[in-house]
């Protein structure tokens, strides 16, 4: 659907510029973007390649381990179908960690990883629908609490931005609002869910 939306957009702009005699400018925009574009691939690899190794080594030296034990009450809480010790925990630990750091590419990996373990306990009988674990996890995911916008404090440096760390305090306002609408929805839920089984 988006890459319909993409083509339908650039199509409109193409045909408007051709109507409007200023194709010119539409062709100098493509090549200046795909130059910039480019420049900006560049600078991120390096921000992700950094952090992402610092996953890794977090991940092998066992400190991820640790995280996960001392986030285990707030993920129990969470995800209370999870059995306790399950690997699916730590990498919910990991996957949760990178986004508060604001690596959102970074949590990628984990939270690949996680959604598998979570989907081997998923009813055998249902294996092609998502369990209320996967779709909870999503949501927290999405949410996505962040305390330090790392990739987006790299984006406002790439551009000049006088003080990139200007959105740290809107950054961590807006996601905390929006993991703790997440967590509601997520326990209202439950709650929905629990009351039906009851009834029926």
């Amino acid at each position: 659907m988006l890459n319909i939306l993409w083509i339908v957009m650039m199509a409109g702009g193409i045909i408007f510029a051709s109507f409007q005699g200023t194709m010119g400018a539409v062709t100098e925009t493509f090549i200046d973007s795909s130059t910039e574009a480019v420049n900006l691939c560049i600078f991120m690899l390096g921000v992700i390649g950094v952090w992402n190794g610092m996953m890794e080594i977090a991940v092998d030296s066992g400190l991820m381990e640790k995280i996960a034990f001392y986030m285990s009450p707030l993920i129990h809480w969470l995800f209370p179908d999870i059995p306790k010790g399950h690997k699916a925990n730590e990498y919910i630990a990991a996957n949760m960690a990178a986004n508060i750091l604001g690596l959102g590419w970074a949590a990628t990996p984990a939270g690949l990883k996680a959604m598998k373990e979570l989907q081997s306990m998923n009813d055998v009988g249902h294996k092609e629908c998502a369990s209320d674990m996967m779709c909870s996890f999503l949501v927290i995911n999405i949410s996505s609490l962040q305390l330090i916008p790392i990739n987006m404090i790299a984006y406002r440096s790439q551009y000049g931005s006088v003080n990139p760390a200007a959105v740290v305090f809107p950054a961590i306002c807006a996601t905390l609002i929006s993991t703790l609408a997440g967590i509601l929805f997520i326990k209202g839920m439950r709650i929905i869910k629990r009351k039906s089984r009851r009834k029926y």
